[in-house]
């Protein structure tokens, strides 16, 4: 049994977004409740909360569906963690719907997973060991320049780019970090990129500048389940390999 880990950090499921790459899937529902094989989508990220030992998980969503994750969800009792839930106004980035947590944080460190993704691996030892900075998650993937790319010397993060044409290597930033309450100050120094979003990378970025970067890598599945044929990779993968997503 994973011990429970309250106070010292928190856990936020980021499950806002238009889900535009899913149309007409999503033209009615939220990404994060269509179904991956025989669960709703963010039932994946919860379990790698829950594995990590995080009992207490923030659920930041956009207005148009958040009744229905938390008909879904409630309070998360029947799962054995405490939900609470706040509201994305409009669509502003990753790094700005992770501000909204800030109150919520109360000056906790925070495990930051993006409600599409699909991990194999359990996190629990990172999230032990995590003392400040930031820790990333990187992937070897062969489309990389769908993602943010991580840039390395040795095993060092020097630099994250933002899904480049041409990746400097193919080791892509999944959508799972493990954050310092300075966080929140960071976000509030970021400029919107030219998509008018505030971005996680640029978070990510100034805490490598700062040397306080740790980079883990990523043994098993990861999928971030966003797009058709990635969300029907994953569900593949969960039906042949049920035993290791189990609650």
């Amino acid at each position: 049994m994973v011990e429970a880990i309250e106070r010292k950090m928190k856990g936020i499921i980021l499950a806002g977004g238009s889900g535009s790459r899913l149309l007409p899937l999503t033209k009615i529902t939220n990404k994060h409740l269509l179904p991956v094989y025989d669960k709703p989508m963010i039932y994946y990220p919860i379990r790698t909360l829950k594995k990590m030992g995080l009992i207490d998980i923030l659920i930041v969503s956009g207005r148009h569906h958040a009744g229905h994750l938390l008909e879904l969800l409630g309070r998360g009792e029947e799962m054995g963690v405490r939900f609470s839930y706040t509201l994305q106004e409009k669509a502003g980035g990753i790094a700005e719907a992770l501000s909204l947590a800030e109150d919520y944080s109360e000056g906790d460190n925070v495990a930051v997973i993006l409600g599409d993704n699909i991990f194999e691996d359990s996190f629990s030892k990172s999230v032990k060991d995590f003392n400040y900075g930031a820790e990333i998650f990187l992937k070897e993937v062969p489309n990389a320049q769908r993602f943010g790319v991580a840039e390395l010397r040795g095993s060092q993060v020097i630099g994250i780019e933002e899904k480049p044409e041409i990746p400097k290597t193919n080791y892509a930033v999944t959508g799972l970090y493990l954050y310092d309450s300075k966080v929140f100050g960071i976000i509030k120094t970021l400029k919107p990129s030219r998509r008018n979003e505030l971005e996680i990378t640029g978070v990510n970025n100034a805490y490598i500048k700062d040397s306080k970067v740790t980079a883990r890598f990523v043994r098993g599945f990861w999928s971030d389940a966003g797009t058709f044929e990635s969300l029907n990779n994953s569900a593949e993968f969960v039906q042949k390999n049920q035993d290791k997503f189990k609650f």
